[in-house]
């Protein structure tokens, strides 16, 4: 029995690294997006639940049809388009992948683009910024990032405060976006039940 709760336990924290992630809430697509390419800066807060290395983000997308996001700028800092810059760069080519969703009621095609290729250290609890800008379609139309009105603080580079956008931060070690907390419990339960299972066996 002893070694079947250490299995358990491994199994546990085997999904660990997978909470370093900071999922802002799903893509939308109906409500409204903002721009973030002919001069204007979307900025959006993040909380990290651990000290860890962002190695890439995704974000809710609306598009003209026919367009695929090539480059977008980004950075992440201690401010809303400023202050303490911890990391930033231009996403393109293979670092950039541009995933038809679905179109909505307005005729725009939602996507999901992913970023990936990044390093940059942060600290858990500390609030942070990822920045957007310059997103670049070949057609030379805007961009816009999906607003979901998630957790996050939001702010327009014109207008100021706005609600927030739909995206996940990326951790080392995480490999997509973080559990929502009922799959955690159910999860947990589901172990918790196998456990009970097993050692009513073991004990007839």
């Amino acid at each position: 029995m002893k070694l079947l709760v250490t299995a358990l336990a491994v199994l546990c924290l085997a999904i660990v690294p997978a909470l370093a992630d900071v999922n802002n809430g799903n893509i939308n697509g109906t409500t409204d997006a903002w721009t973030f390419n002919f001069g204007y800066v979307v900025s959006d807060t993040f909380v990290p639940g651990a000290t860890t290395n962002i190695i890439g983000f995704q974000i809710g997308l609306w598009e003209f049809p026919g367009d695929t996001v090539t480059s977008l700028d980004w950075s992440i800092s201690s401010a809303e388009f400023g202050g303490t810059v911890y990391g930033s760069g231009t996403a393109s080519g293979g670092s950039v992948t541009d995933t038809f969703i679905s179109s909505n009621q307005f005729g725009y095609n939602i996507d999901k683009v992913s970023v990936t290729g990044l390093s940059v250290p942060v600290t858990g609890g500390v609030t942070y910024w990822l920045n957007l800008a310059n997103a670049s379609v070949a057609s030379g139309d805007p961009v816009y990032w999906d607003e979901n009105s998630g957790p996050a603080s939001a702010s327009e580079s014109a207008l100021g405060t706005i609600p927030s956008e739909a995206f996940t931060i990326n951790g080392s070690g995480s490999g997509g976006d973080m559990p929502e907390p009922s799959s955690i419990l159910l999860f947990g339960s589901g172990v918790l039940g196998l456990a009970g299972v097993l050692r009513r066996k073991i004990n007839l």
